[in-house]
């Protein structure tokens, strides 16, 4: 099988790899993903990959030049959003 000259072949990591390059948690790489805060994913046969320019394009959105920079755009920390909690019922202590 032979490349076109320029061109690779998109390179796929793993959770661990994918935590390793951002310099994160597998734990909280599987947070993010489940919470949607993360970078873009992909399951193939049963397994989740990240691209490299997902991975680099997520990390990106938090670049900015300083703390008062106007522009800046926050990347959510890895945590359940009050959207996505489970509601709670006082009356009968469980979840609906």
């Amino acid at each position: 099988m032979t490349e076109s000259k320029g061109t690779t072949p998109p390179r796929y990591l793993r959770t661990p790899e994918a935590a390793r390059f951002l310099g994160l948690s597998n734990r909280t790489m599987e947070k993010h993903r489940s919470y949607g805060t993360g970078p873009v994913y992909m399951k193939i046969g049963g397994r989740v990959v990240y691209t490299l320019a997902e991975l680099q394009a997520w990390s990106q959105r938090g670049v900015c030049s300083s703390t008062s920079d106007p522009n800046a755009h926050v990347i959510s920390p890895a945590k359940r959003h009050a959207a996505v909690a489970p509601a709670f019922s006082v009356k009968n202590g469980a979840n609906r």
